[in-house]
């Protein structure tokens, strides 16, 4: 048997296309997307809130979608169950919303690469604490983007999602902070670009009398009242003093998601502890720049296991920079944060 030539492929191809049901060719993107989001939802009514539209909108979007399921397959979708319960998807329903939310996603990412490719858009990622950097460097290369028309996605990462949001190409570019030893270059699988190293310190309300002025050491904190982060930057030094299993070890009050949320437990008495920070954090709150009126700041000796200190910097992945010309935006913006460097060193990406 001849094997196909390229022109019988795309002859059937073609064919495959043209032969395509007109129920299929009548579903829209919106109408598949509608379909998923009540399927995370489980009501119309949800649904319709999360979208910001009418009920009887959504509703009607998936009485159109049962119709043209019901003609091409035999089976509707959803299926009402009663007020207030969710919908019941049948296994056909269940398959689309598999199916769309394969092709959404496929859209998006598929837009996001082109958009990367051609330069029209760069997302740049930060956390609360390190936008201020790209606010340092922005002002060098905004003409050049405004001009070019290029935009500047900025998204809100917290350090936790960092290395997530990164890898799954959520962003393009991070600035942000990780533990590390002290005067030891940073090793990743990232290109990085060091911005910032310091310490971190205590934030407490304690009188003197109950926690001293002096630094405390590494067997001095498991006995102190701790407000203690449940994940994220300052976790990663808790885990590596103390073991990931340190709130066994230590003397936690709370459990803090947010830095203001403890700072504002500190200063309205409602807790007396220590709080985890950094250096400039606590220099902040001491100074009337973060909430902080009556703490004190308290060292940390030099006696912890390992030497650790933050260190904060700019972060793409590892090699993908070099696939585009030096005048794309990515690179340009790299290039600021680089030039803008105050130790202006860059990292190079070394093996994970």
């Amino acid at each position: 048997m001849p094997e196909k030539t390229r022109d019988d492929e795309t002859a059937e191809t073609l064919a495959a296309l043209l032969a395509f049901p007109p129920g299929i060719l009548d579903v829209s993107l919106d109408q598949l997307r509608t379909l998923a989001i009540v399927h995370a939802t489980g009501t119309a009514q949800r649904a319709a809130r999360a979208l910001g539209r009418e009920q009887s909108s959504v509703q009607k979007q998936l009485d159109n979608l049962n119709k043209a399921a019901t003609r091409l397959v035999g089976e509707a979708l959803v299926v009402k169950q009663g007020r207030g319960r969710d919908f019941l998807f049948t296994p056909s329903g269940e398959e689309i919303v598999a199916l769309a939310q394969r092709t959404l996603l496929s859209w998006t990412d598929s837009l996001h690469r082109s958009r990367r490719r051609v330069g029209s858009t760069v997302t740049f990622g930060t956390t609360e604490f390190t936008v201020q950097f790209l606010g340092a460097v922005w002002p060098a290369v905004r003409e050049d983007f405004e001009r070019r028309g290029v935009h500047l996605n900025i998204e809100h990462v917290r350090t936790r999602d960092l290395w997530r949001k990164l890898d799954a190409k959520k962003v393009d570019l991070v600035c942000g902070s990780f533990a590390a030893e002290i005067g030891q270059p940073p090793t990743l699988d990232y290109d990085f670009s060091e911005w910032h190293r310091e310490r971190v310190a205590l934030l407490t309300n304690l009188t003197t009398r109950e926690l001293p002025d002096t630094p405390v050491t590494a067997d001095r904190l498991p006995g102190l009242p701790l407000l203690a982060p449940t994940a994220g930057l300052l976790a990663q030094f808790l885990s590596r003093w103390y073991s990931p299993d340190y709130r066994g070890v230590l003397r936690v009050i709370a459990d803090i998601d947010s830095l203001n949320y403890g700072l504002n437990l500190l200063t309205s008495r409602l807790l007396h502890g220590c709080l985890l920070t950094t250096e400039r954090v606590a220099d902040a709150a001491i100074e009337g720049r973060l909430p902080g009126q009556g703490l004190r700041k308290i060292d940390l000796g030099d006696d912890y296991k390992p030497r650790l200190e933050i260190v904060t910097g700019i972060f793409s992945r590892k090699g993908e920079r070099d696939r585009y010309a030096a005048d794309h935006p990515l690179n340009l913006l790299w290039n600021a944060f680089a030039n803008a460097t105050p130790a202006h060193t860059v990292t190079a990406a070394l093996p994970g």
